[in-house]
């Protein structure tokens, strides 16, 4: 099977794929469900794939499934891009993590926390800052020493 060719059946490995877009702290994996599911125009797999289009946290994912679906000739219009925070209360949740590392802790301490503790979120900004990941978090964290300190 080519990567072109569209088969009107379920995928033979439909549940794992179903599982795999459900993976909220993995979204490369999410991303290669989408892809996989897009070969196979299936209501099942149409279904899936709209629930990613309108609801991903990560907006590459909404795109991928949102050009899977335009492609099986399903009447669809991309979602708008999220303003703001991706999870409410990011600054709290961030500020959690950083309370529970000892004082003077370095910035990869903190991102290995967060990425144990909430690797839901940690995946989502991941997913959706891409290369300015890494800058976006350190910011991040730099910012919360002000609120750790008496």
């Amino acid at each position: 099977m080519t990567n072109h060719e569209i088969k009107n059946e379920l995928p033979p490995n439909y549940e794992e794929l179903k599982k795999s877009a459900n993976r909220t702290s993995d979204w490369r994996e999410r991303l290669a469900a989408v892809e996989e599911l897009g070969n196979w125009n299936h209501k099942q797999t149409i279904d899936v794939l709209t629930r990613l289009m309108t609801s991903d946290p990560v907006y590459k994912i909404q795109e991928a499934a949102y050009r899977k679906l335009s492609a099986f000739g399903e009447d669809v219009s991309l979602p708008p891009k999220e303003k703001g925070e991706l999870f409410k209360g990011i600054t709290k949740i961030l500020l959690r993590i950083k309370k529970s590392l000892p004082a003077g802790h370095t910035y990869d301490e903190f991102k290995e926390k967060l990425k144990k503790m909430r690797s839901d979120v940690y995946d989502t900004y991941e997913g959706e800052k891409g290369a300015d990941f890494d800058q976006w978090l350190e910011t991040k964290w730099a910012a919360l020493t002000d609120k750790v300190r008496p």
